[in-house]
């Protein structure tokens, strides 16, 4: 028979989220780093959702409004993330049409399944192992840090490309859309208690 894991809240312990240093549960504040401590966040679950649907309705006009508009010799053309990447495509550049669609596509959608998922585990009973969903959650989290990258992408191409009449790039409506959802996103991910994984 497997043996119950023995957590720091079920031994009477409180862990700090910052420095990691555990103290016994009457301790309001961390001795090391000055963190305030709590065994859990109780509206912790409540702000992931609350962020993760704002990130998803931010999202839906990231993908329908241009994500930039390039302006050459008076003719105006503006592509949306998808239709850049069959652009890219058909213009013969498929190693690019395949990064712009893993890190504008595949990778945000996968953010999102993955942080409702994380939450709606906490209510629910799943087949996935709690290890495997600390590092699921440890995953979305290093992901998090290159999620800006479209963004980057799209505000160096606009400061680079700017000849007046010839040809100018300027970003739409959707690079705003897009940096929005990333940064709700990343605070649904940084709101979720990792901690409640491991409770019963």
């Amino acid at each position: 028979m497997k043996e119950p894991i023995l957590t720091a809240r079920k031994a009477g312990l409180v862990a700090c989220t910052r420095c990691t240093r555990v103290y016994p549960p009457d301790v309001d504040k961390c001795k090391r780093c000055g963190a305030p401590l709590s065994s859990r966040n109780p509206d912790a679950l409540q702000r992931v959702w609350a962020w993760w649907i704002a990130g998803l309705i931010a999202y839906i006009p990231a993908n329908i409004y241009p994500m930039l508009k390039t302006s050459s010799l008076g003719s105006e053309t503006a592509s949306s993330i998808m239709g850049g990447v069959i652009e890219l495509w058909a213009h013969g550049d498929p190693p690019i049409a395949i990064i712009v669609f893993v890190a504008s596509i595949v990778i945000p959608v996968g953010k999102f399944l993955s942080i409702a998922f994380l939450a709606y585990s906490l209510k629910r009973p799943t087949s996935m192992g709690r290890h495997a969903r600390h590092r699921l959650y440890q995953v979305v989290e290093f992901i998090g840090r290159w999620s800006m990258i479209d963004v980057f992408v799209v505000a160096i191409t606009a400061s680079l490309v700017q000849f007046n009449l010839v040809a100018s790039v300027n970003p739409g409506i959707a690079a705003i859309c897009f940096a929005a959802s990333v940064a709700f996103t990343m605070q649904a991910a940084l709101a979720f208690d990792p901690r409640t994984i491991w409770d019963d």
